[in-house]
């Protein structure tokens, strides 16, 4: 498999440190409120990711953190602690704020299924693995203490700078949106690894330590969270392009300060989704949810195929048309994949197996060509082969697309042989007298219904309650019963 690595900046073939675990961090939500869909575009590829690597026969483990304390609001080390912003937004505890979030958060991953990670690690479960870390950069001089608070130094390292190149002045003030004048730091790109009196206002949750009470930085806790789940060395960490600095670049900083050797071989950014307005954002106020999107008729898997049409290192431009676009893609593919009918006696075609399987493994394994791996479904549906062998190789590929694509095609099915028996049984019965009016009606009614008309059947419904009489369906046709 080749993938793309942010740190080399081309694409590399994929070979873990160890061939018998692929070991993958996920930087999770920040849960002060719902994630928007942008955020989600990033956890929809990282599953995707994690699934192609099962698919492809390696054996992972996946661990995924919840900041639920020390992301400030310019992503850097300024500004209010987000969790605390949510509190006080809704007038409830930091802690009543994160399960709630944590919890929609998840309800939203269910809906677009996304997997859960094999370990998810709230940030307040891990005080003691910061304070640890910390006091091993103090020992060998990679931090420092300073106003109170504990400091990395990033002077002492030889490259810091490892996903974009950076000049000195870029970090000046006023330059770089969101970076204020600290004048505890000995460097400008030197980041704080635990607050104490300097960020202590209104600061719902706080620990003992070393230094004082206080709490962690945004930064340490990711490599905290991943050293204890997944040990010294890491293969695959993801996450949103915007993690790539300051976020990623402290954790990579901070780590290999701690470890003495190389962290993570390879680093996984998904780009923006960005609307006509620009990147999606929740500073901005009103933002698109999962929920906006079901309220507004459209199948999160909708959302999902949307996203799988492009590729995870292109910004990805959102409107409505564009997603009325996915959703016509998607039912059309899901009625072709109804129409197919195993017949009795067919027995797989390993040929055609073969065949098709290595077009699927020729786009996801080059650096996860969802696109592509869509067109490989298109494929198999037009391959000279047998219903039994394409149904079963569009169930493969759907372990990882993940467009529960079998089942949404039996339900159109049922629907479809539903539609079919009522076309049969277009018929009116009435009990007692006949009726020449209301059997119209209720003829109507039928035709209306056919039609998915469901306004116009509710008025005929109503029409014919006027002339006296109650309509019932059945497989037979449509009943007629006097009031």
């Amino acid at each position: 498999m080749q993938i793309y690595n942010s740190a080399t900046r081309r694409k590399e073939e994929f070979v873990p440190n160890n061939p018998d675990i692929v070991k993958m961090y996920t930087c999770g939500p920040t849960v002060y409120h719902y994630a928007h869909i942008g955020n989600l575009r990033s956890y929809i590829m990282e599953d995707v990711l994690e699934k192609y690597l099962r698919y492809a026969g390696y054996n992972v483990k996946r661990v995924m953190n919840i900041t639920d304390v020390g992301h400030l609001s310019s992503d850097a080390d300024t500004g209010e602690d987000k969790m605390l912003k949510g509190a006080k937004r809704e007038k409830k505890t930091v802690m009543e704020i994160a399960a709630f979030y944590t919890d929609a958060f998840f309800e939203d991953c269910r809906k677009l299924n996304i997997k859960r990670p094999d370990v998810v690690e709230p940030a307040t479960n891990c005080i003691e693995e910061y304070i640890h870390l910390i006091e091993r950069l103090l020992e060998n001089g990679h931090a420092y203490e300073a106003g109170g608070n504990i400091y990395f130094d990033t002077s002492k390292l030889e490259k810091y700078y490892i996903f974009n190149e950076h000049k000195e002045e870029d970090l000046a003030v006023g330059v770089r949106e969101g970076v204020e004048a600290d004048d505890n730091k000995r460097n400008k790109a030197d980041f704080v690894l635990w607050f104490t009196k300097s960020k202590f206002e209104d600061q719902e949750l706080k620990w003992d330590s070393p230094w004082g009470v206080g709490y962690p930085g945004w930064h340490i806790e990711c490599s905290g969270i991943s050293m204890k789940h997944l040990g010294e060395d890491l293969d695959i960490h993801c996450g949103g392009i915007d993690n790539a600095f300051p976020h990623h670049t402290n954790e990579i900083a901070q780590s290999e300060a701690y470890l003495g050797h190389p962290w993570c071989k390879y680093w996984f950014h998904v780009l923006h989704l960005n609307t006509t307005g620009g990147k999606m954002s929740k500073s901005k106020g009103e933002f698109l949810t999962v929920s906006l999107l079901e309220e507004k008729g459209y199948d999160p898997l909708v959302y999902r195929l949307f996203c799988l049409q492009s590729h995870y290192r292109k910004s990805l431009v959102f409107s409505y048309e564009n997603l009325d676009n996915a959703a016509i893609t998607y039912n059309k593919l899901v009625n072709r994949i109804a129409a197919l009918k195993e017949a009795e006696g067919e027995l797989i075609d390993e040929a055609a197996m073969e065949a098709l399987r290595e077009k699927f493994h020729k786009a996801l394994g080059n650096d996860l060509n969802t696109a592509l791996g869509v067109t490989a479904l298109y494929d198999v549906l037009k391959f000279a082969t047998n219903a039994k062998t394409k149904l079963a190789l569009i169930g493969e590929f759907d372990t990882v697309l993940g467009l529960s694509l079998l089942e949404a095609a039996a339900k159109a099915r049922a629907e479809q042989e539903k539609l079919a028996k009522a076309e049969t049984h277009a018929t009116v019965v009435t009990e007692g007298e006949p009726n020449a009016e209301a059997e119209a009606l209720a003829l109507a009614r039928i035709e209306a219904r056919k039609a998915k008309d469901w306004a116009k059947a509710d008025e005929l419904r109503d029409a014919l309650k006027a002339l006296g009489f109650v309509v019932e369906d059945t497989r037979e046709g449509a009943k007629l019963k006097r009031i």
